[in-house]
């Protein structure tokens, strides 16, 4: 067996573990939809999709609200949510958005804001938006066994 090929079968460690569970997509590509490392629970970029993965097309602004639900329900997942939020990096098909997109953010996040980075143009044709997100887990160790169906209320950061 090669090294790469060791690297490509390994077992994570204790201290570095993926998150998934129901409600959670279960895309067919090689990645995980988190990973918790330590006290910080990096979620993979998550677009429009339903829980197979499958792209959903739409308006912009229905492709972002799928997005952060499906944010929130990986959050969620790992014992979390969107206060815990410490980084965003968004990705912008089309500048023309740039407004919606500032309008949709404000409705999941509130003061104070998570730091964030928006890059437009870079996703092709392939979805509107893309969102990843670091969250902090202070020092929690354990996922939520169950997720809860309605995880947050509007999906405001604040409550």
């Amino acid at each position: 067996m090669s090294k790469h090929t060791q690297l490509m079968t390994r077992t994570p460690s204790k201290r570095i573990q993926p998150i998934s569970g129901p409600g959670v997509i279960n895309s067919p590509l090689p990645f995980s939809p988190a990973i918790r490392a330590g006290d910080f629970v990096f979620v993979s970029g998550m677009a429009s999709a339903d829980e197979n993965g499958r792209i959903v097309r739409d308006t912009f602004e229905n492709e972002a609200r799928r997005t952060y639900r499906n944010i929130i329900a990986v959050l969620d997942t790992a014992g979390l949510n969107l206060l815990d939020v410490v980084q965003v990096r968004s990705y912008v098909a089309d500048q023309k958005n740039w407004e919606v997109h500032n309008r949709i953010y404000r409705e999941f996040f509130s003061k104070p804001f998570p730091a964030r980075t928006t890059l437009f143009g870079c996703l092709g044709n392939f979805v509107q938006y893309e969102v990843e997100v670091v969250a902090y887990a202070g020092g929690q160790r354990k996922p939520k066994a169950l997720r809860i169906s309605n995880p947050s209320k509007n999906g405001r950061r604040h409550e």
